[in-house]
């Protein structure tokens, strides 16, 4: 499947604000949002106009769709079978995107960022239930359990969480290091989503 293979700061940069892409790199002084002072890349950048309506929509569906590693297709899928369930079609995309595998992966703290997280998933480290996921896609229910594959418990960084996890947890999930198994106690609501995200944006430029 295609993905995007080129510096991830860049990303970032272009969206001017964090987007976590590179786990504990974000949250040090080397992160190049810090060090080249929110300047967006290209030699240009400097001169480019005032933004239309359409450049702040669109900027923001690029932002959301970066934060979770999407590309295009995927991501208006997420907005299509949004639009479809009741309740509003902005919240109803991030609580999807939010309960990819993947992302709770992230958020129950055992990969660094959302990519280190799928990698994860797609080796097979992850159950759900006790079956074992490696489609990092799946959508994950209330009351679903998941935990490091038995057989992966002894990987290094997994029985460094044993001790503990200096992870914010959220609301809508919980962690147990010991078991190295967390679960998703409710479905998470748009107020426990700690994204800078308008999606009221993204829904008018898809609505178009």
């Amino acid at each position: 499947m295609a993905r995007y293979t080129e510096a991830v700061c860049r990303l970032c940069r272009r969206e001017n604000q964090k987007l976590f892409l590179k786990g504990d790199r974000c949250y040090s002084a080397k992160c190049p949002i810090i060090k080249r002072e929110n300047r967006i890349p290209g030699m240009h950048a400097k001169g480019r106009r005032k933004t239309s309506e359409y450049g702040l929509q669109l900027r923001e569906k690029q932002k959301a769709r970066r934060t979770y590693g999407l590309l295009e297709k995927q991501f208006h899928g997420y907005f299509e079978k949004a639009e479809a369930m009741k309740g509003a079609t902005g919240d109803n995309m991030l609580q999807l995107l939010e309960r990819r595998l993947d992302n709770v992966v992230y958020r129950l703290g055992f990969g660094d960022s959302r990519a280190q997280a799928r990698q994860i998933v797609n080796h097979g480290h992850i159950t759900v239930n006790g079956k074992k996921v490696n489609i990092p896609s799946f959508i994950v229910k209330a009351g679903d359990v998941i935990a490091i594959a038995e057989s992966s418990t002894g990987i290094e960084k997994f029985k460094a969480m044993r001790e503990g996890t200096a992870k914010t947890i959220p609301a809508w999930l919980e962690l147990t290091p010991a078991d190295l198994c967390g679960k998703m106690v409710e479905l998470p609501k748009r107020e426990d989503i700690d994204l800078g995200i308008e999606e009221h944006l993204i829904v008018e430029l898809y609505s178009k």
